[in-house]
């Protein structure tokens, strides 16, 4: 298992939605208390947490317990990603980063017998973060950059390791969205608004993903495309592209994209099709109530990760350099879709798979 030591100043909140709080000693944490109500951490410097190495081992570290919905685990996640979007000079959505909803139990398992337990509904929140566009007539116009950032918190135990750290899925995808709200943040060149989201409860069922996008239509927010970044901490076998993106075929994002990242950044997995990702992943309910171009990028090929909900996805398993250029390499194609003059991006079947 992959500790990581945090010396955290601690407040314990006395109970849910109360402002009380008591100052507790500074000390080592290990894992959060489950019996306290919520814990709330505060980082030595959040400004030398943000590497995509120090980023992905916090989140995947054993003291978040595999960040299950409703854990004490992923509310530490949702505190520390908070407090990057402030720091990077994010603003939140709604009239604070979280936007909370109700997700059903699902089944685990036990970390000592391995027996299933069926779980209870949880208190869940998505993390919303928004920078503006800088053209006063296309700010109007919105790209979502997400990822979901839940995992399953235990799994069957191996070698006596019963965490599920999820560090491919997916502490990745949200490191890559953290990475890229720094930039665009930091170079304030977007012409369109940006939404900056991580979903809470996608290991339910895509729950949060689907509230958020119900939420966002009712407030009729004008969306051109939703881009989602899944399981992208290690590279694809032999391919001429970094990542592939589900429903390939139902838009030219690709093809866009790549035009304006000025290299093929994006390409067609024929096993993203065959298993109908496009549907499986938290694009699809964006897709279903914006009808525009929504697809998920990723670079689980099938063939090179073997830990997909196991307790051996850590953070030391993960490929820092082939993750830190994927980052690059993203950012000239989301500020192409964030600049240009038109809407480029659209449905409709493409021909061109390779």
């Amino acid at each position: 298992m992959r500790k990581l030591f945090l010396y955290l100043s601690l407040t314990i909140l006395l109970a849910c939605g109360s402002n009380k709080q008591v100052d507790a000693p500074v000390s080592t944490i290990e894992k959060p208390d489950p019996t306290q109500n919520q814990v709330t951490m505060v980082l030595p410097d959040i400004a030398t947490m943000t590497s995509v190495e120090k980023t992905i081992d916090f989140l995947a570290s054993d003291e978040l317990q595999g960040r299950d919905t409703g854990s004490p685990g992923i509310e530490m996640a949702a505190q520390f990603i908070e407090a990057r979007f402030e720091h990077a000079g994010i603003e939140p959505f709604f009239d604070t980063y979280r936007d909370h909803f109700i997700a059903k139990g699902r089944t685990t398992f036990d970390p000592k017998t391995a027996e299933p337990i069926v779980g209870k509904d949880a208190k869940a929140f998505n993390i919303v973060g928004v920078l503006e566009g800088t053209d006063p007539v296309l700010k109007d116009e919105v790209i979502i950059i997400g990822a979901h950032y839940d995992h399953i918190g235990y799994g069957k135990k191996v070698a006596n390791d019963s965490i599920a750290n999820g560090a491919n899925d997916n502490a990745a995808g949200t490191t890559t969205v953290l990475a890229l709200a720094d930039h665009f943040a930091k170079a304030k060149n977007n012409k369109r608004t940006l939404i900056f989201t991580l979903y809470s409860a996608e290991e339910r069922g895509l729950l949060g993903s689907k509230h958020l996008s119900a939420q966002l239509k009712k407030q009729g927010i004008n969306l051109y495309t939703m881009f989602n970044i899944e399981m992208v901490g290690v590279p694809m076998v032999d391919k001429d592209h970094q990542v592939y993106c589900s429903g390939y075929e139902m838009s030219n994002i690709a093809e866009k994209f790549n035009e304006y990242a000025g290299e093929k950044v994006i390409g067609f997995l024929p096993k993203a099709q065959e298993f109908r990702l496009f549907y499986r992943s938290d694009n699809y309910p964006f897709y279903l109530d914006f009808k525009v171009p929504a697809h998920t990028i990723s670079s689980f090929d099938f063939t090179n990760y073997e830990h997909y909900h196991g307790v051996g996805d850590e953070a030391d398993l993960m490929d820092i350099a082939f993750m830190e250029g994927l980052v690059q390499k993203l950012i000239p194609g989301i500020a192409g879709m964030a600049n240009s003059a038109e809407k480029e991006i659209k449905m409709g079947s493409t021909v061109n798979k390779q």
